[in-house]
């Protein structure tokens, strides 16, 4: 067995690509010196390799550049999946079968890092020690050290370790407590309340026994927040029923539309696309695990949401992948996890781009276009950013003649596990994100997802799906075999974890069962159906394991080899848990004082300064990393115009030979809440729905998601908060007769921690709602864009401004005075809608934008960047009956939309709004100047510098 180090420098940069390669044979000089030259290009690279047996400290060392006399190395911590490290592996193992130089059974691993030449400033701002250790190498008298920083790299033990410890909890409330908050041998925190340990304590104390750690473990997954909704779900004051039920799934319920045909029982929602298909979609946060790996966290959000589609019914298709990211511009003050100063919080820059970089390989590596993202700024997200990652897919109604959305385990299904290994990553992932972010946080729950291998993934599942080769399938997420297995297996179910094939071979029987390992998936085959199933992953070069078997026992069962480690009824398993009771009282916080900027800023300025603010100003850095025209689907897209402007709603037309095409946007609520909730959540639903209209979205074929990010949610307060929102969701679903199909909430976005001097601090985030909305457009080819095409066309403003600056980015900007709130009037916005959609049929809109944040003068802004063009207005025809010339420009009123119309249809248009609010307030002219009538007059070139932020 030998180790050979291979180092690739591009002669354009100081880095080295380090390739490590395991090979369990030795072999000759000749074949190390081909293996290298699979990495490298001999035009552009140099490349050296180095043999050794165990540490390369054996072999006399020197860096590809004689005259670099130090570096450092980072590379992942094992056990982190390391995706280039593994393809490496499998690219050397391929080349030396090819060649006939090993046979089959050699074993070949590879593992990747990155040598950048030089000391920087400061060594632990170039890696993450909570994934990756740092290397830091010089030379000392004509030889080289390697000093460790972070986690030093151990090799894993290999005896393969299966032993289920008993615990006992016949101790005091003090002590049960403490098991939880700590942990089972400081383990990890298990997130249960005392009344569910005590719970847990009576059950076991009847079956006369302990329970074992992995039976803890389960229970406290099973019962978390993340997993059971618990807050969401509890009775709250009057309503018995919890939010949940009593507001989001009352609303769908009672608009009872016949588009909706999975909602709130699958891994996603779905609705019909059209006679022969299904759209699904999901939407998911990945706010924890992002703020300790930014990269991991998102990477493993968005695969982990695609993973969701794939397992909604018989398992459908992805085809849209979508974000929206919560930032803070800067971090004041340096913040840590722990009173030691060891583990110190990220920098919103380092945080930004991981985060970033993590969605872009995400769905790039794995052929899913990125279509539609939005980011917004808070510096209260300074320590836990809030990662919104969301999935469309497809499905045909029927397969093999049932029903697609159907599935369902029969006693006796095989429960055949496939997709990647088993490994600590990902340990406790769910019930540490049902708690606030804190010193107890593992690192273990950081898993980092690997696309190429769900990709092949993803081609076996829709092939053993058009075969009916299994009755039921669903993802591996939060809380791994726990949650996939137990879900499934309701009914009852038994498991031999010596089966389970790992990544790890020193992993605890409750490591095993709670990993949240990333690119798995959980099915239910008939026995029958094993053997070609297996061939199919075979195919694909997917692994495949047989782990157990469902049943009607009515117990959940889990052993290794013939010992059973876990014996628990399953009832009690699923419906055990205490329902929480709940009090609010109102909320009397009062949002920061924003600092008065100068009255006698020209109108020009603000406007230019208005553009460059980072809620306003071009987000093209990120969208342009984002491959979204993979396979050929993107018809509106997320930059759009010579100006390239980022979209508020795109469509995108799944099936290739139809006209049909599927509209997706979304709206947020954040600043809204400082002073209400309630009107917070409902000017994010009229965002989501005015955004999708705007572009042609048919407003009566509509459905939303809800996702909540909210903050201390056992604080009274907090959940009056929580309350006003949900009733607000639920208004105007009704309202709007636009049903909620699936959703999601993150209850403790907190974070605890301490600053330099070691004084405790508390930083949460802002009650935060994402509201997106899916449906269709019949015609593509109605589909508008928001930049202004055709000099003279005419602006028209739709729907009325009012007198709202109240948290609003003008407000934010100015510390203008204002406390009147954006309001929702659903009964005269519904109209509006219902309106532009006849006028899209009849293809009289030639653009179309939304009036968001900055208000009418932004979106018109943003428009003439986007066509290259200029306009002429007239603000005193804008419909208000505001008399402040800021306060008609910068009000973030709702239920408006700015379009543009040819001449010649000017009366056909104007007939089809003659029942609601609208106005023309200018045209658009060829000379590039924004021209507002008494006021201003700016030319789009300077707008367009202040919008890309240059």
């Amino acid at each position: 067995m030998i180790n050979i180090r291979i180092e690739v420098l591009n002669n354009c940069i100081q880095q080295i690509n380090v390739y490590s390669i395991y090979i369990g044979k030795v072999l000759t000089e000749t074949i190390y010196h081909e293996i290298s030259e699979l990495f490298y290009n001999k035009v552009t690279h140099e490349c050296r390799y180095y043999l050794y047996n165990k540490s390369i400290k054996e072999v006399p060392y020197k860096f590809i550049k004689p005259h670099i006399k130090c570096a450092i190395e980072i590379s992942f911590l094992p056990g982190m999946t390391d995706n280039i490290g593994n393809t490496a592996g499998q690219i050397v193992k391929e080349y030396l079968l090819s060649k006939n130089y090993i046979d089959k059974n050699v074993p070949i691993y590879g593992r990747s890092s990155k040598l950048i030449l030089g000391i920087p400033d400061d060594i632990k701002e170039m890696y993450n020690p909570i994934t990756e250790c740092c290397t830091l190498i010089y030379t000392e008298n004509n030889s080289y050290t390697w000093q460790y920083y972070g986690k030093q790299l151990i090799s894993c033990n290999k005896t393969h370790t299966l032993n289920a410890q008993p615990v006992s909890i016949n101790v005091d409330d003090n002590t049960l407590e403490k098991i939880s908050r700590e942990g089972i041998n400081g383990n990890g925190t298990l997130g249960l309340s005392l009344p569910a340990m005590k719970i847990i304590k009576d059950y076991f104390n009847k079956l006369n026994r302990n329970p074992y750690d992995i039976e803890l473990e389960a229970l406290a997954q099973t019962w978390s927040e993340h997993c059971k909704h618990n807050i969401f779900c509890a009775a709250i004051d009057e309503i018995t029923d919890g939010l949940y039920e009593h507001y989001i799934k009352r609303a769908t319920r009672e608009i009872n539309s016949d588009i909706c045909v999975s909602v709130f029982s699958d891994n996603a929602g779905a609705i019909i696309f059209d006679d022969k298909y299904l759209i699904v979609d999901k939407v998911e946060t990945h706010n924890s695990p992002s703020a300790l790996d930014p990269f991991g966290g998102s990477i493993t959000g968005i695969l982990g949401v695609n993973r969701d589609i794939l397992g909604f019914g018989k398992g459908a298709e992805p085809i849209m992948n979508t974000y929206y990211f919560c930032f803070a511009n800067e971090l004041k003050e340096k913040l840590y996890r722990d009173k030691e100063h060891t583990s110190e919080v990220l920098q919103p820059e380092f945080i930004m781009k991981g985060i970033i970089r993590g969605i872009n390989i995400g769905g790039n590596c794995s052929g899913i276009p990125t279509q539609l993202g939005s980011v917004y700024f808070d510096n209260r997200f300074c320590a836990k950013p809030l990662v919104f990652v969301g999935s469309v897919g497809i499905i045909p109604r029927n397969i093999d003649g049932y029903p697609s959305h159907i599935k369902d385990t029969k006693n006796g299904d095989k429960i055949v596990i496939i997709g990647g290994r088993v490994g600590k990553d990902g340990i406790h992932g769910a019930t540490f994100s049902s708690e606030a972010l804190s010193d107890n946080s593992p690192s273990t729950i950081v898993q980092i997802g690997d696309p190429i291998t769900q990709k092949k993934l993803s081609n076996a599942i829709l092939e053993a799906r058009n075969l009916g080769l299994y009755n039921a399938i669903t993802d591996n997420g939060a809380g791994g075999f726990s949650s996939s297995i137990g879900e499934m297996g309701k009914e009852g179910f038994r498991v031999d974890l010596s089966k389970v094939l790992l990544k790890n071979n020193n992993m605890a029987p409750w490591e095993i069962w709670v990993s949240e390992s990333q690119e798995r998936m959980t099915l239910a085959v008939p026995h029958k159906n094993l053997s070609i199933l297996q061939q199919i992953m075979k195919k694909h070069d997917v692994e495949f394991s047989v782990i157990g078997e469902f049943n009607n026992s009515k117990k959940a069962i889990v052993q290794t080899a013939s010992t059973v480690i876990m014996d628990i009824d399953t009832t009690f398993l699923h419906n055990g848990n205490p329902k929480m009771y709940l009090k609010t009282k109102p909320w009397l916080g009062k949002p920061a004082e924003i600092k008065r900027r100068p009255a006698d800023i020209p109108i020009d300025i603000e406007l230019k300064e208005m553009l460059s603010r980072h809620n306003i100003c071009s987000k093209e850095f990120i969208a342009a990393q984002y491959d979204h025209e993979v396979q050929g689907s993107s018809i509106l897209k997320p930059l759009q115009g010579k100006g390239r402007v980022c979209s508020e709603a795109v469509v995108s037309r799944p099936i290739l030979s139809s006209t049909r095409g599927i509209v997706k946007s979304h709206g947020f609520g954040s600043s809204y809440g400082e002073i209400d909730t309630y009107h917070m959540a409902a000017c994010a639903i009229d965002t989501a729905i005015r955004n999708y209209v705007a572009v042609g979205g048919n407003i009566n074929h509509l459905a939303l998601l809800d996702n909540f990010c909210w903050c201390d949610s056992y604080n009274q307060e907090r959940l009056w908060q929580l309350k006003r929102a949900a009733q607000a969701c639920y208004d105007y679903a009704i309202a709007f007769k636009t049903p909620f199909i699936s959703g999601k909430d993150s209850m403790f976005n907190d974070f605890k921690g301490y600053n330099a001097e070691g004084k405790a601090v508390k930083i949460s985030s802002p009650p935060s709602l994402l509201i997106s909305a899916i449906g269709i457009m019949e015609n593509i080819e109605n589909a508008v864009s928001l930049d202004v095409k055709i000099p003279d066309d005419l602006i028209y403003v739709l729907g009325t401004t009012y007198d709202e600056l109240a948290r609003s980015e003008y407000q934010l900007y100015s510390g203008i005075s204002n406390n009147n709130l954006p309001k929702v009037d659903a009964k005269s916005a519904r109209k509006l809608y219902e309106c532009y959609n006849k006028a899209i049929k009849e293809g009289l809109i030639v653009s179309a934008i939304t009036p968001n944040l900055g208000g009418i003068i932004v979106a018109l802004a943003k428009s003439l960047i986007a066509g290259n063009l200029g306009a002429a207005i007239d603000y005193t025809l804008i419909p208000s009956n505001i008399n402040d010339l800021r306060t008609i420009l910068f009000s973030e009123s709702q239920s408006r939309i700015l379009v543009t119309v040819a001449p010649q249809n000017q009366k056909k248009f104007e007939e089809i709004f003659n029942n609601v609010v609208f106005s023309n307030i200018g045209i658009i002219t060829e000379r590039k100047i924004l021209s507002i009538k008494g006021i201003l007059n700016v030319e789009v070139k300077d707008l367009t510098n202040h919008y890309l932020n240059n």
